[in-house]
């Protein structure tokens, strides 16, 4: 049988392929822009959006299981969980990974009401999210941001991919809600001091206001009440957020990635304006 994988571009999503394509799964990846996949070859690529269950319909069909996120464009939190589930369970899909950011809503209670075999992916922190300090410390060796004291233990990608292809293809994880941390608890800057060490490259530290996170944000594209929360958050975490998990492990038998592995891994990002 297949496995669909939403958001199947993403930062998480194109990991969770790669992992299911190791495991020997077929794929089918939904995408918003099918023409810009570009994903391995093998993969089948659809159309469709979760923000509109109309076009999921002809995409489940054939589906075992599938991988959901729960955010659409502008990282807003999708409302359309109900419907989703529903389509799944009459699609005859058996499993779902949830990856969600550690605030449960309607999405993830729909999943769990359903009669499907759900595990959810709580991950507080991507390694990736380091990705928005590349522009600063190519042109000006500086990082700058609000959270510089903030502890929290970031995952890296790769271990949620692996995770979720872990649920997906395997026994024993229907019910369970897996929080994924990397192996250590890092302030932002005990991140730049990594970037700084695995790079090469002295990176000065500048900490930001309250109204330049903000704009940062807003240029990506965030909506208002997402970076209201983002702030309320990193500047006062729960303790879940910086307290190492050994799930990671436990459930793949591989150890988390390093943040120190993940900068090397995208050194060029840093260094190189043809990576950005």
């Amino acid at each position: 049988m297949t496995i669909l994988v939403a958001g199947a571009t993403g930062t998480v999503g194109r990991h969770v392929v790669d992992q299911l394509l190791q495991r020997g799964q077929k794929v089918r990846a939904l995408t918003r822009n099918p023409q810009q996949a570009n994903l391995p070859h093998g993969v089948e690529v659809v159309a469709g959006d979760l923000s509109d269950p109309s076009t999921l319909v002809s995409a489940l069909v054939g589906i075992s299981g599938m991988h959901l996120i729960t955010t659409g464009a502008e990282y807003a939190p999708l409302q359309t969980g109900p419907e989703i589930v529903e389509l799944a369970e009459k699609a005859g899909v058996r499993r779902v990974t949830v990856l969600w950011n550690g605030e449960k809503g309607p999405f993830e209670k729909a999943v769990e009401s359903s009669s499907l075999e759900w595990t959810q992916l709580q991950a507080f922190e991507f390694m990736a999210n380091a990705r928005k300090w590349a522009n600063s410390i190519r042109s000006e060796g500086v990082v700058r941001d609000l959270f510089g004291g903030s502890r929290i233990a970031p995952v890296h990608e790769a271990d949620i991919g692996r995770v979720a292809a872990v649920a997906l293809t395997g026994e024993g994880h229907a019910g369970q809600i897996y929080t994924l941390t990397g192996p250590e608890s890092l302030s932002v800057q005990d991140k730049v001091r990594i970037i700084s060490e695995v790079i090469g490259r002295e990176i000065q530290f500048i900490e930001s206001s309250e109204e330049e996170e903000r704009e940062q944000m807003r240029k990506m594209g965030v909506q208002e009440d997402a970076i209201d929360y983002v702030i309320r958050w990193h500047l006062n975490p729960p303790k879940s957020a910086y307290t190492v998990m050994s799930t990671v492990e436990e459930v793949t038998g591989h150890k988390p990635y390093t943040f120190a592995e993940w900068v090397k891994e995208n050194a060029g990002f840093f260094i190189n304006s043809d990576n950005a």
